[in-house]
């Protein structure tokens, strides 16, 4: 038996599906340590709204929140958490191998040092984009940083090449692609799928129109903004699109005051949980991301593209050199052109049986190449490679 353990910042919708796959593995034993468990109010930061998600993020697999020093501080910030124990915690475990889940957050560096400390080997699954540009000073940090690592678990293109660009060799490189719970969007759509007039009715969107989608936190990285300044271009030419916008956040009332100075057909739908968000992915017809480089993937493009939607994504954003098929599952444009943006908007809407096809093709794609098993496959070949591929077979 293989004895893996995971570090993670906090409990993550996203992750919980990785977490159980690795735990039904055969031949493995999994744990997971969360280095805080936020209430809903540390949830809720950003969203400008308590919550707690409505899905089960703690069922199917072993796992552990760490004793924190810094309790009140929430999830937000690089020392927001500091772990009291990490040491004492994994010299009573003894993992065979380690995976952290970044270095955004101090305690994943004290993990870090406690693994090297303990001599436990160490994977890596962080999201940092190759498209993000950083200074020398970054740069020999993260070069230091990264040469602590036995293996690298990549999770998209833009992340392999953040990685070769440390010199970092193909053989530490092993593909654990970005993913969302596949079947349980899919299975929501389907649900959903009946009701789609009457969802669009419930936001108000017009039968006719093409609605585009923004889904997310209302915040300066993600440029929601930008979407709202294009579809007032993109008006003058089609006057029969509608932009629907999910999610709450600190922009939320520049964004209104927009929308109603120059009357533009927006619905806020507010802040939707996961099980009601799939929803919104059958009511519209195409998403948009807009964001800056800070948006590493986009895990929002994965949903819609189960739900069946194309996807219109900003060259900053980390997903899009994966998912993103020119003309086939989406389209790209440059970061904050507007009237690049507006054009892709009027260009899509021509023909809404073409972004059906497309929306088709981007389902195939993320359900046939990005799934948790894909992720856990990419995993034990890591642990594979660090502790001896016989050892791990022979545990099976």
């Amino acid at each position: 038996m293989v004895k893996i353990s995971i570090v993670a910042a906090h409990p993550i919708q996203y992750h919980i599906p990785w977490f159980i796959a690795l735990s039904n593995r055969p031949g493995l034993q999994v744990k997971v340590y969360f280095c805080c468990q936020p209430d809903d109010q540390q949830q809720g930061a950003g969203f400008d709204q308590p919550f707690k998600w409505d899905i089960p993020m703690y069922d199917g697999y072993e796992w552990q929140v760490l004793d924190n020093k810094n309790r009140g501080l929430g999830t937000t910030g690089f020392f927001s958490s500091s772990v009291r124990n990490m040491v004492d915690v994994l010299r009573r475990d003894r993992p065979d191998v380690m995976v952290l889940t970044g270095w955004q957050t101090l305690p994943l560096i004290q993990a870090l040092w406690a693994c090297i400390r303990l001599r436990i080997p160490r994977l890596i699954r962080g999201e940092s984009s190759a498209l993000k540009p950083r200074g020398l000073l970054v740069r020999l940090a993260h070069r230091l940083l990264l040469s602590q690592f036995d293996a690298f678990l990549v999770i998209g293109k833009a992340n392999h090449k953040f990685y070769s660009s440390y010199g970092i060799p193909d053989s530490k490189l092993f593909s654990c692609p970005y993913f969302v719970e596949n079947k349980r969007v899919l299975e929501q759509a389907k649900d959903h799928r009946a009701e789609r007039y009457m969802l669009r009715a419930r936001w108000q969107i017009p039968q006719r129109s093409v609605c585009y989608l923004y889904v997310g936190k209302l915040a300066h990285k993600k440029r929601v903004l930008d979407q709202l300044a294009a579809l007032k271009l993109a008006l003058s030419v089609n006057s029969s699109l509608h932009l629907l916008i999910v999610g709450t956040g600190e922009l939320m009332e520049q964004a209104r005051q927009f929308t109603e100075e120059h009357k533009l057909p927006v619905t806020f739908a507010g802040f939707l949980n996961q099980t009601e968000i799939t929803a919104a992915y059958v009511a519209a017809d195409c998403l948009i991301i807009s964001s800056d480089f800070d948006e590493t993937w986009g895990l929002v493009a994965n949903e819609a593209m189960v739900c069946g939607l194309p996807v219109i994504v900003s060259g900053r954003a980390g997903c899009g050199l994966d998912l993103v098929r020119r003309g086939e599952t989406g389209e790209i444009f440059s970061f904050g052109e507007i009237d690049a943006l507006s054009n892709l908007m009027v260009s899509m809407a021509r023909d809404p049986g073409r972004l059906t096809k497309m929306g088709e093709r981007a389902r195939d794609l993320v359900l046939r190449d990005y799934s948790p098993e894909m992720t856990v496959e990419g995993t034990v070949k890591a642990a594979e490679a660090v502790l001896g591929r016989s050892r791990v077979l022979d545990a099976k």
